[in-house]
């Protein structure tokens, strides 16, 4: 059995009741480490010290920008004994560019915290360190060279095996792996008006999830608000209309994958 949860769905722009988008897998592991990642790990009343390993996907500010902030918490609130070794997965040059951001957010403050209880992965695969049951693989994904864009397939001891496709448009590498995982958790970071090679879009989601009809994907990173937020749309709660194995996640939905098949909690 694993569980694993919605604490963010939105894009960069945070549509109306959606906080950034991040997956948390069993209490344990974070994908990405978004600017909200306090106000989301708050929300549902976890803290900073539970977390054991942060994967992260590319270096854009709206996955990275809140990293400072989690192991700020940790070194002076959830784990000033500082018992915690928190374990990064990440793209290359991964400890220059974390160790620049939080030198910049709280100079001189974070530098020891860095040295001494963060580790830095950046193999493409392997055993995911700090959680016991979990393999990964990490590959390239089409989105801004820049950043380093990368999505990972994990994979647990029962069998299980989830892709997280980080922010991405269309192309072989997600494709070539869909039909291996139970569930796909992809973005859908623009409307169907925003016609760029960087995203997917809700044609271009419908166009891969009707080629693996086995899969379910869980569309994340989304661009509208969330229908029951409460709050005057920003651009627009009218979602889009999906293939039945396309989930159009909310913050803090929750999914059980148990005897092969999941749940929503």
């Amino acid at each position: 059995m694993v569980r694993f949860e919605f604490l963010g769905t939105g894009n960069a722009f945070l549509p109306q009741g959606r906080y950034h988008s991040l997956l948390l897998i069993e209490e344990q592991i974070l994908v990405d480490t978004p600017p909200t990642v306090l106000a989301s790990l708050r929300r549902r009343e976890l803290t900073p010290s539970q977390i054991n390993t942060v994967m992260i996907t590319h270096w854009h500010g709206d996955h990275i920008f809140g990293f400072p902030f989690l192991i700020l918490d940790q070194k002076y609130i959830s784990d000033r004994g500082s018992n915690l070794i928190l374990n990064i997965h990440c793209p290359s040059n991964g400890r220059e560019k974390l160790s620049n951001l939080c030198e910049i957010a709280y100079p001189g403050s974070l530098t020891d915290r860095m040295k001494n209880n963060v580790i830095i992965n950046e193999d493409l695969s392997g055993d995911m360190l700090g959680v016991d049951g979990w393999v990964f693989e990490r590959f390239e994904v089409v989105h801004d060279d820049f950043v380093d864009p990368h999505g990972y397939v994990f994979t647990h001891k029962s069998g299980f095996k989830i892709m997280h496709t980080g922010d991405s448009g269309p192309c072989e590498s997600i494709e070539s792996r869909v039909g291996s995982c139970d569930v796909v958790v992809i973005e859908l970071g623009v409307p169907d008006n925003v016609v760029v090679p960087t995203h997917f879009r809700p044609e271009t989601l419908s166009e891969l999830a009707n080629k693996f009809p086995k899969t379910m994907f869980l569309a994340t990173h989304h661009y509208a608000d969330d229908i029951n937020s409460g709050k005057k749309p920003y651009l627009s709660n009218d979602l889009p209309n999906l293939p039945d194995n396309v989930l159009q996640v909310r913050d803090e939905q929750k999914f059980e994958w148990k005897d092969t098949k999941l749940k929503i909690l």
